[in-house]
């Protein structure tokens, strides 16, 4: 430290004060022995901020959302810091703030502060000094540290670990459900928020992520029910049920997810060899058929906006299928690894959709692929879906 010496900086930081703060978030972000002797420093004053993690694809409209949550929250007297991790210049390796600039409504008040930093090719969406950063900002009082990731994908889950509340948010048009539905970015959701809530395609998706959150195999800690939101966050309409939401989460769950030790967050999602009937039952699905993996009649709580039987729907009946073939092999645990689904014809109310499941064929790391084929019980095909599985056991053959 040229200016300060460093138990000065640490005095200086938790007495909240600005430009202390941001010289130190700097001494993080350079590294080596003088950062690791101020994060050392400040772990006994750890552990007050609800830490709230924002993931999604990009173009979610994330930092638009943090900005409206800034807003929120400050008028209810919160101190708000604020970790934007944005991608990194190809060309220079820094920032390009953009999300700095979506939050300048709210970025210079004086109960908030907002740092924009490099990924710098960290992949999990988050950056190697992000835990330092928000280490830091908690050590500083501040109630609520936010954290913004940059656009991510299936994979991205580093954040899980950090945050006490994932919110994932989700634009309208998902696309091929199946991204709704697999193992990934949206199973670590403590909270899903349809952004753009808005335009006409948010209501399709807000009903396809319902749906999936009954396909978990299990509640989130604390028995928490993942919630789904729709918000329009430049209009501010459905803000204050998020934070609501947020708040409750807390409530529910805790604090310092990031300060315990182990941790089962963001694992991939299981199959039980004993497999939890409550996502068949909630769409009335029908399982262990010796003619059929599983079967479902069309209701009309089934259909679309066009009348058709909801993709997410279908899906879930071929993950029911697979489920219980995989099961009745006597396979033990097991993670899905990855999944893709075929929609092949729509379903109509009134149809019996079958669907059947076998093994199709192992990868060269010997994980099972399992091909399930779902049709209406006079033949017409409807989809077809794979899912390469990992067992912890090798299953009977």
């Amino acid at each position: 430290m040229t200016t300060r010496t460093l138990p000065a900086l640490i005095d200086a930081v938790l007495a909240g004060e600005r430009r202390a703060i941001a010289r130190a978030i700097s001494q993080i972000e350079r590294g080596g022995a003088q950062a690791g002797a101020l994060v050392s420093a400040l772990a006994p004053h750890l552990g007050r901020a609800h830490v709230v993690g924002l993931t999604g694809p990009p173009g979610a409209g994330k930092s638009t959302l943090v900005n409206a949550l800034l807003g929120a929250l400050v008028a209810q007297g919160s101190r708000v810091g604020v970790v934007a991790v944005d991608p990194s210049s190809p060309i220079s390796g820094g920032a390009l703030l953009g999300d700095r600039v979506r939050m300048g409504e709210h970025g210079e008040h004086p109960d908030v502060f907002v740092r924009s930093i490099a990924s710098r090719g960290h992949l999990g969406g988050l950056s190697r000094t992000t835990r330092g950063i928000v280490d830091l900002l908690d050590a500083a009082g501040y109630d609520i540290v936010l954290v913004e990731t940059v656009g991510a994908g299936q994979s991205e889950v580093e954040i899980a670990e950090l945050a006490d509340t994932c919110i994932v948010a989700c634009p309208p048009g998902l696309g091929d459900e199946v991204q709704a539905i697999k193992a990934g970015i949206l199973e670590i959701a403590d909270l899903l928020v349809v952004t753009k809530g808005d335009l006409p395609a948010a209501r399709s998706t807000a009903r396809d992520l319902r749906h999936m959150t009954h396909l978990r195999r299990a509640p989130a800690d604390g028995g928490w029910q993942t919630p789904v939101l729709a918000v329009t966050a430049t209009s501010g309409n459905g803000i204050a049920a998020l934070v609501e939401k947020i708040v409750a989460h807390a409530t529910a769950v805790g604090r310092g997810r990031r300060l315990r030790a182990a941790s089962d967050d963001a694992k991939p999602l299981r199959l039980a060899a004993e497999h939890e009937a409550a996502p068949a039952s909630y769409f009335g699905i029908e399982t262990g058929a010796p003619s059929a993996g599983a079967s479902l009649r069309v209701r009309e709580t089934h259909l679309d906006d066009a009348g058709a039987c909801a993709r997410s729907v279908i899906y879930a009946l071929a993950d029911a299928a697979a489920s219980d073939a995989v099961r009745s092999a006597g396979a033990g645990a097991s993670a899905v690894v990855d999944a893709h689904i075929a929609y092949l014809n729509a379903a109509r109310e009134g149809d019996v959709l079958v669907a059947k499941a076998g093994e199709a064929s192992r990868t060269a790391g010997g994980d099972a692929v399992w091909r399930v084929e779902v049709a209406t019980e006079g033949g017409r095909p409807i989809a077809t879906l794979a899912s390469t599985i990992r067992f912890e056991a090798a299953p009977r053959r």
